[in-house]
């Protein structure tokens, strides 16, 4: 491979470190405002530039097919297992033996390098607007905090629950993206840590 001139080097780690955070690559925009470019054309030259010298590969022009070259070396670094969980249960650990129902093998492209990931389908229209549909399959990252604004699967009594997350002095609000749900408000004294399972990184569906 031929050597990266600094700006080069800098557009490759961006698309590495985004993926590995987000679990998708940056936009056009993204990078650019992330490079100081301003047109989408000079983004585009470093793109080419990376993919002629065999560090990147894209599918047609979408941005969001970028992916390093390193992303998709070896089956190991490729591909991770994701366990699939069929119920949650109020004082039990959410990837405890008995509630997970299969394992899926997925490429490491929609998860980035995040680990204690678990997939959960989806049932309900609650998040329509927000791309997450009835039968989907979500993938989520496992902590117990989230930020505002956070699409999160949190316990409610026996039942998990995809909702954005809005955390407020006196009360946590659980709020749908479809106008007819009315939000879940939980007292903050009432809301516990562990009612948190995850944030949502990536929506997989069958068509």
């Amino acid at each position: 491979m031929q050597g990266l001139t600094k700006r080069q080097q800098m557009v490759l780690d961006y698309i590495s470190q985004s993926i590995s955070d987000r679990g998708y690559p940056p936009t056009l925009r993204e990078i650019g405002s992330h490079m100081g470019i301003r047109s989408t054309n000079g983004v585009n030259d470093h793109l080419r530039a990376l993919e002629r010298k065999g560090y990147l590969k894209r599918e047609d022009m979408k941005s969001r097919a970028l992916r390093p070259v390193h992303f998709g070396a070896g089956e190991q670094d490729a591909t991770v297992s994701i366990p699939v969980v069929g119920r949650v249960a109020a004082g039990q650990p959410v990837l405890a033996e008995e509630n997970v129902e299969d394992v899926v093998v997925v490429d490491r492209y929609f998860v980035g390098n995040q680990r204690e990931v678990f997939g959960l389908h989806v049932r309900g229209d609650s998040m329509i607007n927000a791309g997450i549909c009835d039968g989907d399959f979500i993938f989520v990252r496992r902590q117990m905090h989230a930020d505002k604004g956070n699409v999160v699967v949190a316990l409610i009594g026996d039942e998990a629950t995809v909702k954005y997350y809005h955390p407020g002095p006196d009360a946590v609000r659980l709020v749908a993206a479809n106008p007819t749900y009315a939000p879940i408000i939980i007292r903050r004294e009432d809301f516990r840590p562990t009612q948190i399972l995850g944030v949502v990184i990536g929506v997989f569906r069958r068509i």
